[in-house]
């Protein structure tokens, strides 16, 4: 049975792993800076590229999410409990955009993390293209990185929209 305490354990978790996508997004952008300014080397200033770039919106999108959960979870715990048309015709349709996201962001992260596994493959015997080797490694691991935290995501908005739409029916 879908109950208050599952909203709160979704939003709470949804918290807890935006603050990870900060952090994921603030290491990135701290090695991108070190890769560019301190080592200097082809290599690092390809890594820089994604690290920056990825990383930036990793953390951007992790912070708003941070800050946005607790105003979420308290709204929808309210709705649960005196308003639950309120999920029905607000949370239940902004879920099911949220889960199509995922699709589209699965998608990308994959083609990201194939575009780096063949830059790195196609120029890992090229001593002159050391620039692409490294954009290739970064972008792999950074697109890894973020298909696997959306992954659970997507997993755990699942879970929390099937137990709207079963707590919507009983009503």
């Amino acid at each position: 049975m879908f109950s208050k305490a599952d909203i709160e354990k979704y939003f709470t978790a949804e918290k807890n792993e935006s603050l990870l996508f900060v952090i994921i997004g603030a290491v990135a952008i701290i090695a991108a800076v070190i890769f560019f300014f301190f080592i200097k080397t082809n290599f690092y200033k390809g890594a820089t590229i994604p690290l920056l770039v990825i990383g930036l919106l990793v953390g951007i999108v992790g912070f708003i999410v941070y800050k946005k959960s607790d105003a979420d979870r308290i709204r929808n715990v309210y709705a649960y409990g005196m308003v639950p048309s309120q999920l029905k015709d607000s949370e239940i349709p902004r879920m099911k955009t949220v889960m199509k996201y995922f699709v589209i962001y699965r998608w990308v992260e994959i083609i990201l993390a194939l575009a780096g596994i063949v830059l790195l493959f196609y120029f890992k015997d090229n001593a002159d293209k050391l620039f692409w080797k490294g954009f290739g490694i970064a972008l792999t691991i950074m697109a890894i990185t973020t298909l696997a935290a959306d992954y659970f995501a997507e997993k755990r908005g699942s879970i929390y929209l099937k137990g709207l739409e079963s707590f919507i029916q009983q009503k």
